[in-house]
């Protein structure tokens, strides 16, 4: 069984992985400043990890500074990490995206009330993939 933290600690850990793979983070002539927003990113990662409460707010400014600082890296993003950390990195999703991930809180919310166990990662494919058949 995939739990939703899991998930989405594994996307930001490749998304961090994404980025140091950026002309903009590597080698020597690498701006201090881009270097700190990757140390930033290593933070949340940790805080996230480690279940820490400031984790949301700060992977929000996290979120908010990437579309800002670097709008051509936001592809190597998840856009599930837009809606994990909500607030205004949701200004940044489509509508379509919002109401699939409502659906698919939705979902997990009446799983929790049934006490049944269910997959994240196959309600998150059931929702965003229809035609997969997970469901029903």
């Amino acid at each position: 069984m995939t739990d939703s933290h899991a998930f989405h600690l594994n996307l930001l850990k490749i998304a961090y992985n994404n980025l140091l793979q950026q002309a903009d983070f590597k080698g020597e002539d690498a701006d201090p400043v881009n270097l700190e927003f990757l140390d930033l990113f290593a933070s949340v990662v940790n805080a996230y990890e480690q279940h820490q409460p400031d984790a949301f707010s700060d992977g929000q400014d996290l979120i908010v500074r990437l579309v800002r600082a670097y709008p051509q890296l936001v592809p190597l993003v998840a856009r599930d990490l837009f809606w994990l950390f909500g607030g205004e990195c949701l200004h940044f999703m489509s509508d379509e995206e919002i109401a699939q991930f409502q659906r698919l809180d939705e979902a997990l919310a009446e799983a929790q009330t049934q006490q049944s166990d269910i997959d994240y990662l196959q309600l998150r494919q059931a929702i965003f993939e229809p035609g997969s058949d997970i469901l029903h």
